[in-house]
């Protein structure tokens, strides 16, 4: 419900409906609507990693991919995301755009030390755009009668990854669409 209707609309009657617990059953579990929340947002952050790529650049662009595909099917991802744009509710918890970010600099930091990325890169710097902008991706398609999340972040790391990486790197980076099914069939 928190992806359909964000933080705000969503009630405790309607979860109780939606989950045909009683409320009992919800407030054993959890004390408050907030809390809940906080447990999508938990939840969603100890999922697993994409496959690990000798190559690091392609890890971190298999998880930009496989994050495009996954949201609009798995409904906590989605209510993770709407959560963390929703003004209220960041306020109250927080978001998981640090986390996302750290884990995207981890691994453009284990690029730069196996000398994929061009000089100039500052890992860190590179981790914000890309949790940014994939943000704003993600918003911008949900509003198009035709976006499609996989193909526009595709474009996207195709437009950046030239900025980032070597011309020996960047040959042998697959940022293709096709790449996020193959990974969430292989994960």
């Amino acid at each position: 419900m928190f992806n359909e209707f964000g933080y705000d609309a969503t009630t405790i009657g309607g979860l109780i409906e939606r989950t045909r617990l009683t409320r009992g059953g919800l407030y054993f579990h959890f004390a408050s609507k907030e809390q809940l929340a906080r447990a999508i947002l938990d939840e969603t952050a100890a999922r697993g990693p994409v496959p690990p790529q000798a190559v690091k650049l392609q890890e971190w662009v298999d998880t930009a991919l496989l994050l495009a595909y996954r949201l609009p099917r798995d409904p906590l991802l989605g209510a993770t995301v709407r959560l963390s744009v929703d003004l209220r509710a960041r306020r109250l918890f927080g978001t998981c755009w640090p986390r996302w970010i750290d884990a995207g600099e981890e691994l453009l930091r284990a690029a730069r030390e196996q000398g994929e990325l061009l000089g100039h890169v500052e890992p860190s710097e590179v981790a914000r755009l890309l949790t940014a902008s994939w943000t704003g991706i993600r918003l911008i398609t949900e509003a198009l009668p035709e976006g499609e999340l996989c193909k526009e972040v595709s474009v996207f790391l195709e437009l950046v990854l030239p900025n980032i990486a070597r011309p020996g790197v960047l040959a042998k980076l697959d940022t293709s669409p096709h790449r996020a099914v193959a990974l969430a069939r292989s994960t």
